[in-house]
């Protein structure tokens, strides 16, 4: 009797108010400010971009705006050889340097994920040049590559090169030259995400393959690459994006030349909306960039089960 008393006791549970928000439902009420305004600045633009390939405007003449519907895109694939010239180079700069990221990316990140003397040095050192900005990257290059104080003029005080020499001047050195100075700041990006997912890797794997015999190059195809799939996955493509919409470092290296040929499609953009002042044709021009960025990017995933192995 004395239990069943106490137990009618006990104060009921307090009432959940109707209307008021739910535990679940309480975060995203809480992000959903900045979730709207995030889209809100993304949206816009996308939109702006979307309608003005639509259009015929010029603000310099105003005369001349209006619907032009697909005219642009037509002119784009039929009348521009630029267009294809700058796409064809873009794709070409993708590849090299995506390529090349990755590979001493992945040596590196190899490198300093061993154990020896230095390595918290060694790591800083291999990070660094991720945190410089990329006008501040391409600054560094242009005085690294000045034909009066640059490199070109200490190899030729020991007899390679003459004087003068400027390399982003020539076509046959400017497209080299440019892809040494992006691969000082691309490289530590794969090393660093690398090197991430290397440390997750188990080293009983790798006791148990010594004990069976197996080398370090079989450890390396048959370990290693597998655990980093999915890893090398992510980073090429995210990197490959950037380098596809990569404008500051070649603008303030070269400015598209010379004679354009260093001009990817994502600078032509610039140079049609900045100085031609043609932001419809602009718009249709980046509207088939987005297409084409999208479209790889699926199938790229699709192609590589992006997140569908185990490790």
């Amino acid at each position: 009797m004395a239990q069943a008393a106490a137990v009618a006791k006990q104060p009921a549970p307090p009432r959940r108010r109707r209307g008021s928000a739910t535990p679940r439902k309480l975060p995203y009420l809480l992000i959903a400010p900045a979730g709207l305004l995030m889209l809100g600045f993304i949206a816009y633009p996308v939109i702006s971009v979307f309608y003005y390939s639509l259009q015929n405007y010029n603000p310099t003449k105003p005369w001349r705006n209006g619907y032009a519907g697909f005219d642009n895109f037509v002119h784009a694939f039929t009348d521009d050889p630029q267009f294809w010239d700058t796409l064809t180079f873009s794709a070409k700069w993708v590849f090299v340097e995506v390529g090349l990221q990755l590979l001493f990316g992945l040596a590196l990140a190899l490198i300093v994920n061993q154990t020896f003397v230095g390595r918290a040095v060694g790591r800083a050192l291999v990070f660094s040049p991720w945190a410089v900005s990329g006008v501040l990257t391409s600054a560094i290059w242009v005085l690294l590559y000045n034909s009066q104080t640059g490199v070109t003029r200490y190899l030729a005080d020991v007899g390679i090169g003459q004087y003068g020499t400027s390399w982003l001047s020539d076509t046959s050195t400017v497209f080299p030259a440019a892809v040494v100075a992006d691969l000082w700041r691309g490289v530590p990006f794969f090393a660093i995400l690398i090197l991430a997912d290397l440390q997750s890797v188990s080293k009983d794997l790798y006791e148990a393959a010594e004990v069976d015999g197996a080398s370090r190059f079989r450890q390396f195809l048959h370990i290693t690459l597998p655990h980093l799939k999915d890893a090398i996955v992510l980073s090429t493509l995210l990197r490959a994006v950037w380098e596809f919409n990569n404008v500051d470092l070649l603008y303030t290296l070269t400015g598209g030349g010379p004679a354009g040929e260093t001009t990817t499609l994502p600078l032509y953009i610039a140079n049609t909306s900045v100085d031609a002042h043609n932001f419809g044709y602009a718009s249709a021009l980046t509207t088939v960039a987005f297409v084409i960025l999208l479209f790889c990017s699926i199938v790229y995933l699709r192609l590589s089960k992006f997140g569908g192995g185990d490790k």
